[in-house]
């Protein structure tokens, strides 16, 4: 349970041992919102499917914020175990939590008073619409449960350790199983009821997590006079993680706005491109994994000045992303029907989805290079321009050209769905040039200054 160093040794058996649990930990989490789509998909009406679907899709670009805004804590932390010093890591760490616990407190607040202006803009179907606005209530008051797993799992990760996140979110989704069994098929709550269950399953992650880090080595001291409110290290830790959290909320938001445009298409596109985004959390796990364990691994030879094996790490995890990716791109272009027919049992919601989910089969190959490339530039620290690049897929290209094919006649979810891939491409490609112009600029000033060959 010891934490892990990058900084020595092999790269790609770490680098895989390290990206494995966070793998799990994904695919677990994923779990979560695929288990109550599934049973509310089997045990109630396609109502409550819209209802979690475009709820969820709103918690979920909650807590991707929260994620990364955390990727801060991540990165520093990583940087500052590089660098040996270990007594200002375990500062950090209060910090964050203190910092953290105050922003989840607020954002709670806000979220449980405007469930139903949410639900509005986001053009909730009529027959879903107060089942949207309870789910948003339920999850908004757990929210700071769901903000608490995200930044331990940051914790852990910034040291090397991306187990004690898996085995927490392991029992967690277990017991959310048996709560949705029980609130939805049982209690007959809906959506209301898948709601409830995620909110009680985080909890108890978090309770677990504490658990845990009472017997495990760690390798700073935590005091109780690091947490409190520090206003340089909080600055550096939104440094590195505001413009993260900056590029994914916008990235959610062009995902809203992709759902509210849906929605507007009816009920069954409604529920079909819900189903489909619950599929599509499992088909890009492991290019979502990678982009994950790279932020950590480069941070902390980012650190030591050791950007050759930066540079190795990056390219073994495009190579096996990019394998994975053509897998996954195949089953769902041509299988996609087998896979969401797992989450409902609507044949009109199945045929929807599968044709929103072929232009995702498409993005399986595209992410395997760009979410490697991000995570490898937020482990430098080069975060601004992840922002920036976020932004331009987001705004220059997946909103308009969705919207765009929403108005083609005849409306089809594939071509809507194309705005994906087709952001996917940009950011890709400016992903490259910048790994090829100024990061490397940059990596040859920082080894220029330590004295090191660039």
């Amino acid at each position: 349970m010891n934490s892990g160093n990058f900084t020595e040794g092999k790269i790609l058996q770490p680098l895989l041992r390290f990206t494995l649990p966070i793998l799990a930990a994904l695919f677990l989490q994923s779990l979560y919102g695929a288990v109550d789509l599934m049973i509310v998909g089997q045990f109630a009406a396609s109502r409550d499917v819209s209802a979690v679907s475009t709820g969820a899709q709103i918690m979920m670009t909650v807590t991707q914020v929260m994620a990364g805004l955390s990727m801060g804590t991540t990165i520093l932390l990583g940087q500052l175990i590089g660098e040996e010093k270990h007594q200002e890591a375990g500062h950090a760490v209060g910090v964050s939590i203190v910092f953290f616990a105050l922003t989840a407190a607020v954002m709670s607040l806000v979220m449980m008073a405007g469930n139903r202006a949410l639900a509005a803009l986001m053009n909730a179907p009529q027959e879903a619409f107060e089942m949207t606005c309870s789910y948003l209530k339920i999850c908004s008051s757990g929210l700071i449960f769901i903000i608490a797993y995200n930044l331990l799992g940051s914790l852990f990760r910034g040291i090397g350790n991306s187990r004690i996140p898996l085995a927490a979110v392991t029992i967690a989704a277990i017991i959310n199983i048996f709560l949705d069994l029980f609130f939805v098929r049982v209690m007959h709550m809906g959506a209301s009821g898948a709601a409830l269950a995620t909110v009680i399953s985080q909890a108890l992650s978090v309770l677990v997590s504490l658990l845990i880090i009472r017997h495990i080595q760690l390798p700073f001291r935590l005091r109780k006079s690091d947490f409190r409110f520090d206003g340089k290290v909080i600055r550096r830790i939104v440094g590195f993680g505001a413009p993260i959290a900056l590029a994914d909320f916008l990235v959610g938001i062009s995902f809203l706005i992709i759902l509210a445009i849906v929605n507007s298409l009816g009920l069954m596109a409604s529920a079909g491109v819900g189903v489909a985004e619950k599929v599509c959390g499992f088909i890009m796990l492991v290019p979502s994994a990678f982009g994950q364990s790279m932020a950590t691994f480069v941070a902390q030879n980012y650190g030591a000045r050791k950007m050759d094996r930066a540079h190795k790490a990056l390219r073994m995890g495009i190579a096996v992303s990019f394998a994975f990716g053509a897998l996954m791109g195949y089953i769902s272009f041509f299988h996609g029907d087998l896979l969401c027919g797992i989450f409902s049992n609507d044949p009109e919601v199945v045929v929807q989805g599968w044709e929103y989910l072929k232009a995702y089969a498409i993005d399986c190959l595209l992410t395997s290079f760009f979410f490697c490339m991000t995570g490898y530039f937020n482990g430098c620290g080069f975060t601004s321009f992840v922002m920036t690049q976020s932004i331009i897929g987001a705004f220059g290209v997946r909103v308009p050209v969705s919207f765009l094919m929403a108005k083609i006649k005849p409306v089809s979810l594939f071509k809507v769905g194309l705005a994906t891939p087709a952001s996917s491409l940009v950011q890709t490609i400016l992903c490259l040039i910048y790994l090829k112009t100024a990061a490397k600029k940059k990596e040859a000033e920082l080894m220029k200054e330590n004295g090191l060959p660039g």
